[in-house]
């Protein structure tokens, strides 16, 4: 990714940061706030986001919960710096079982999510909708998957009364050891066209991820001239005044400011860290993208036997639907070839 910066210097107006090009929605920020020893990305999604979530028709609740766990996805994942794929799963006893999103560099999003129906509406009925709620107990996976010759890595987060805010923290906080705060928002947008009918119905949603650097340069010469090792304590914080300031502005975000597409990350930035001068960088689109194809569901059905592949048949035909993007795949047991049986 190029890193040619835009910094805004304590002092300017927001007038002065407007005269930058917005990245718009569907694109990760990256940005760094040197004065408070902090970095992080930002992102707001649309046309992805509903492309996503309109090829499934999900209860209102489950599209929420799946959007929030596709931000999250999109701001972990741009991070990588290499090729491969960074996938976040849930198994869980709750109404919503499942959630996989799956994120391949550069920018290619897919996901969906497996719920229980009666469950859902039972939970919509008492108002338990939140993101602990739907949840339930279980676990949350983080999986870094860099190609067929590489181990993956995998952090697990136990899912027990938390959403995926504090999941984040713990991630961070148990693999890397990193201070990290975290906001994530979703909303949804009702609209009439020019001629008054509607409303129509989108989704946005959006994300500021902030982590603290203290082995920054600043902080080692600060530790150097007044001694103390920086250490991070068991809860993610050092008591570093930076890292409190940052925390702070970060409780400030509304909601809206996440999701508005008036508000846009650029000025959400500013908004916080203005006062420190915010230097953003290159964003990094991301796209709807699924990686099936025919070629590769054919190649998984030929690894099959005969008989595997005449037990899969159904009405003469083998058909298989991928549950990210919803294409449906036929074909005839005649046309494929197949493993011989052992």
């Amino acid at each position: 990714m190029a890193q040619t910066p835009i910094h805004v210097s304590s002092g300017q107006t927001e007038g002065a940061h407007l005269n930058i090009e917005f990245a718009g929605q569907d694109a990760v920020i990256p940005f760094s706030v040197a004065p408070l020893d902090v970095r992080g990305r930002a992102v707001q999604l649309g046309p992805m986001l509903d492309s996503i979530l309109d090829r499934h028709d999900y209860p209102v609740v489950v599209a929420r919960l799946l959007a929030e766990t596709i931000t999250l996805t999109v701001l972990l994942g741009t991070a990588l710096k290499f090729e491969g794929k960074f996938i976040v799963q849930t198994q869980t006893d709750g109404p919503v079982s499942m959630i996989v999103t799956d994120f391949r560099t550069p920018g290619s999003i897919r996901a969906y999510a497996r719920y229980d129906e009666a469950a859902v509406t039972e939970a919509v009925r008492t108002g338990n909708t939140d993101a602990p709620s739907l949840l339930g107990t279980g676990i949350l996976g983080m999986t870094i998957d860099q190609g067929e010759y590489t181990q993956r890595y995998q952090g697990i987060v136990q899912l027990d009364g938390i959403g995926l805010e504090e999941v984040a923290r713990r991630y961070f906080r148990q693999s890397e050891q990193i201070p990290t705060e975290i906001r994530l928002g979703v909303g949804e947008v009702l609209t009439r066209n020019a001629e008054g009918n509607g409303p129509s119905h989108s989704w946005t949603a959006g994300g500021v991820l902030l982590q603290f650097l203290p082995d920054s340069e600043e902080r080692m010469r600060q530790k150097d001239l007044h001694g103390g090792d920086g250490a991070v304590d068991d809860d993610g914080d050092d008591g570093d005044d930076a890292w409190l300031e940052a925390t702070a502005l970060m409780g400030t975000i509304a909601d809206v400011e996440l999701t508005d597409a008036a508000v846009q990350p650029e000025r959400l930035l500013f908004r916080l860290f203005n006062e420190h001068g915010v230097r953003v960088f290159d964003a990094q689109k991301v796209a709807d993208d699924c990686s099936c194809s025919e070629d590769k569901v054919r190649g998984m059905l030929e690894g099959l036997t005969a008989d595997q592949q005449g037990e899969s048949a159904e009405d003469g035909a083998i058909q298989v639907d991928c549950e990210f993007c919803s294409k449906r795949y036929r074909f005839a047991p005649d046309d494929l070839s197949s493993l011989e049986a052992t």
